[in-house]
């Protein structure tokens, strides 16, 4: 149908495991997973709830009537209760006690928290694989001197290899972030309606001890380690909170990272991949747009102003529960995992893709690289016996006048020239054009990047190398 509105993160950008992780078919199954665990666990502690029933709902468990559902929903205007009524028309024997003692926040919190986890994790495999792109980019580049820039002006150089290894920090700062909430992931459990577990207590006469142990047996069953001590009817809301703020920090590295692809491909030193038929331009054939940098930076400054919708609906909800959380969360967390893995997508695609121009860098950097040589000039001229704040001075005056012959006159750097045919420092144009070899201004750059890959890349990619996938899915 194209004559209803469609979200470009389902037909356009998000890949089709994240797709379906936040479908209704996914959700719906993990409610049928989430009653079949409750009904289990009662029937363990002892609750009039047969095996047989157990065996009905596990026998329906993925053959959703959805037919049934939906008519229901327009009937009763409940989704939760329609579900339970759909799955009690397959399960006669079992329509009893499906659902007993609890409330619509057991299915669709629960399934809530399981959907951010898994998405979560698919988060987490994305970067890793980024990281392991990025980290043979910046070794194979580590020994390449490029002109720096502070304030987008020339400044001492740098290593192509060294600037990857910057966007490579902020994104092992991210990871211990997903790592962080991956380790207190937790479910709500059966809390009831107010989060009292009154229900619960009734059904287990007073038994205490019983009812905290259907938490645990819920949990132990979805496969998680345990749950939320204490709660309203919902989680706190602080919890989606979390996880939008984890994937607004990697929205932020990876729109950095597109920033500097973008300028950098103005500049003609690095570009993004370009297909052998794609075309940059609709008026102007010649043009290489950098298309993928930009859609990261897009959808980047969308799921950093979408991290604002949790962070509202955790600071207004009312006492243990409201329900102007719903709507809102069923858009702003979905579509944030969604538009994450599309940026994760497209940052792996173009770095793994990045075309490297050494000859554009090198003509850029020895234009500028006469300037960034004057101290060590001076620091010669020094050494011949001339005077450290006369040298000084003749450099700023040769200097200012090497300036105005490039922005000026749009000429070349005739800076060495200007202080070869100066007798103040004594040294010739071969001499001078010696001091002009760029991996003499890097620093430790390559030092670093090699250091940095061994000592804080490396560990991480084998704690994860199975996790590591070769190439990502791009869509449109």
């Amino acid at each position: 149908m194209k004559n209803r509105y469609e979200s470009p993160l389902g037909s356009r950008y998000a890949s089709e495991e994240m797709l379906y992780l936040f479908s209704p078919d996914k959700k719906f199954r993990t409610w049928r997973k989430l009653w079949i665990a409750l009904a289990e666990a009662e029937h363990e502690l002892g609750l009039p709830v047969t095996q047989e029933q157990i065996d009905e709902l596990k026998a329906h468990q993925d053959d959703i009537n959805y037919e049934v559902a939906e008519a229901r929903e327009r009937e009763v205007r409940h989704d939760v209760m329609s579900h339970v009524y759909a799955y009690g028309q397959q399960c006669p024997h079992a329509r009893p006690i499906i659902h007993l003692g609890a409330t619509s926040c057991y299915v669709g919190d629960n399934t809530d928290l399981i959907l951010m986890h898994e998405a979560t994790q698919i988060i987490l495999q994305k970067l890793v694989t980024l990281i392991g792109v990025l980290a043979k980019f910046a070794d194979q580049y580590k020994d390449l001197p490029t002109l720096a820039f502070t304030h987008f002006q020339p400044a001492q150089p740098t290593t192509v290899g060294k600037r990857a290894t910057l966007w490579m920090q902020e994104l092992l700062l991210d990871l211990e972030e997903v790592e962080h909430v991956l380790g207190t992931v937790k479910l709500l459990g059966s809390k009831g309606t107010t989060g009292t577990q009154a229900s619960f207590l009734e059904l287990f006469e007073g038994d205490h001890e019983k009812v905290r142990a259907l938490d645990r047996k819920i949990a132990e069953k979805m496969g998680y380690q345990g749950v939320y001590p204490v709660s309203g009817q919902t989680y706190s809301r602080k919890v989606d909170s979390r996880y939008l703020n984890m994937l607004s920090g990697i929205a932020q590295s990876a729109c950095k990272f597109s920033n500097d692809i973008r300028l950098l491909q103005h500049l003609k030193e690095v570009e993004e991949p370009f297909e052998k038929h794609q075309i940059g331009s609709s008026a102007m054939a010649y043009k290489r747009n950098p298309m993928r940098s930009e859609r990261i930076a897009s959808l980047a400054r969308y799921v950093m102003a979408d991290a604002l919708n949790p962070a509202m609906t955790a600071a207004t909800q009312w006492f243990e529960r409201t329900l102007d959380d719903s709507a809102n969360k069923r858009i702003s967390v979905p579509e944030a995992f969604l538009a994450v893995d599309a940026i994760l997508s497209l940052y792996i695609n173009v770095a793994d893709g990045l075309v490297v121009y050494p000859k554009v860098i090198a003509q850029r950097l020895n234009r500028e690289l006469p300037f960034m040589a004057t101290e060590n000039i001076m620091m010669d001229a020094v050494k011949r016996g001339g005077d450290r704040q006369e040298l000084h001075e003749h450099i700023r005056v040769h200097s200012m006048e090497a300036g105005r012959v490039v922005k000026q006159e749009g000429g070349e750097n005739n800076l060495l020239e200007l202080i070869a045919s100066d007798p103040i420092f004594g040294m010739t144009l071969p001499e001078l054009q010696a001091l002009l070899k760029p991996e003499q201004y890097v620093g430790r750059s390559p030092r670093q990047v090699t250091e940095f890959l061994q000592e804080d890349v490396a560990p991480i990619l084998e704690k994860y190398k199975d996790l590591q996938q070769v190439h990502a899915e791009v869509r449109c």
